[in-house]
């Protein structure tokens, strides 16, 4: 006899019918309910509230009008979020989603900013053949500042590059790979670093990391590269360097984001910018609904969910 037989269903509510039509085959005994928590949550009830992507923790205010067992979001970074969530919240980031996605664009702006990729496109554009070289990825030092999931997998599509990488994180230790340095390693490490990517969780702590002596300690014609947050970098030194041409950059969040249409930041040709899309592949929601099934099993099963980060 199936024990859940006359129990009562297990409630989660996504913010789309995309999402919903990808967990067609959840477990037995969940009830699918669809809200964009813009209004009032469709029950009093909800086990796991699943947020909309990449707006803000501003909608998380609407859970003090719904008993909630777990908060579950579709994004890793949770920056602003324990100031915005009502008292009595489980909110779990989504850890094993993105990681892969965001490792894949990284390399992707490395590689194109390493061979010049949008210089041959405005060559194309202009209908002119120019012919360069360029500096290779192969043989280069890639410092990697932060080593969490996404640093890992970084670090997993650099290595058959031939590159040498070497990784920093919050704290000093050692794995397989060898050495991970402290942070307060960071500005001795900054110099032989060919390319910096910078993947830090944004805290009091690393909020304008990125900044005017970070920038001065890295070597002439260095590549930056900022998949964290915006507020990672101070967007005032970026531009200073970039506009002297000392350094290069690639960023995929800035600060304010948007960039505002015409900012200096978009006409500078050793700055490539792509607008926060680290995770937004035709990978993310399949693996969204992979996570969801286990966090509904789990629950289900009377476990801890998986990827709790914070408890209000």
């Amino acid at each position: 006899m199936n024990p859940r037989a006359n129990a009562a269903p297990l409630v989660v509510s996504v913010p789309d019918p995309g999402l919903a039509g990808l967990l067609e085959d959840r477990p037995d005994g969940v009830e699918l309910v669809t809200w964009d928590m813009t209004g009032p949550p469709p029950t009093e009830k909800i086990d796991i509230v699943v947020p909309p992507y990449m707006v803000g923790p501003h909608v998380l205010a609407q859970l003090a009008f719904v008993t909630a067992r777990l908060v579950q979001s579709p994004m890793l970074g949770y920056d602003g979020v324990e100031e915005a969530l009502p008292p009595g919240q489980v909110y779990a980031n989504a850890a094993s989603v993105h990681e892969t996605s965001t490792a894949e664009l990284t390399l992707a702006l490395i590689l194109a900013s390493q061979r010049g990729i949008p210089d041959f496109v405005r060559s194309a554009e202009r209908g002119t053949w120019e012919r360069v070289w360029r500096p290779s990825l192969a043989d280069r030092t890639v410092l990697l500042v932060g080593y969490g999931g996404v640093g890992k997998a970084i670090e997993d599509r650099l290595v058959p590059f031939e590159t040498t990488v070497v990784r920093v994180a919050r704290t000093k230790r050692h794995d397989d790979r060898g050495e991970i340095h402290a942070m307060d390693e960071l500005h001795e490490l900054l110099p032989v670093a060919d390319v910096v990517v910078v993947g830090v969780p944004l805290n009091e702590e690393t909020t304008h990391l990125i900044d005017d002596s970070f920038l001065e300690r890295m070597q002439d014609g260095s590549l930056l590269v900022n998949i964290a947050r915006g507020r990672v970098a101070d967007t005032e030194a970026v531009l200073a360097h970039a506009r002297s041409g000392r350094l290069r950059f690639a960023l995929d969040v800035t600060d304010p984001e948007p960039l505002p249409d015409g900012h200096p930041l978009f006409a500078l040709p050793n700055v490539l910018i792509s607008p926060h899309v680290g995770g937004a592949t035709s990978a993310a929601m399949p693996r969204l609904a992979k996570l969801l099934r286990r966090q509904m099993e789990r629950m289900q099963g009377g476990e801890e969910p998986l990827n709790v980060v914070l408890r209000t």
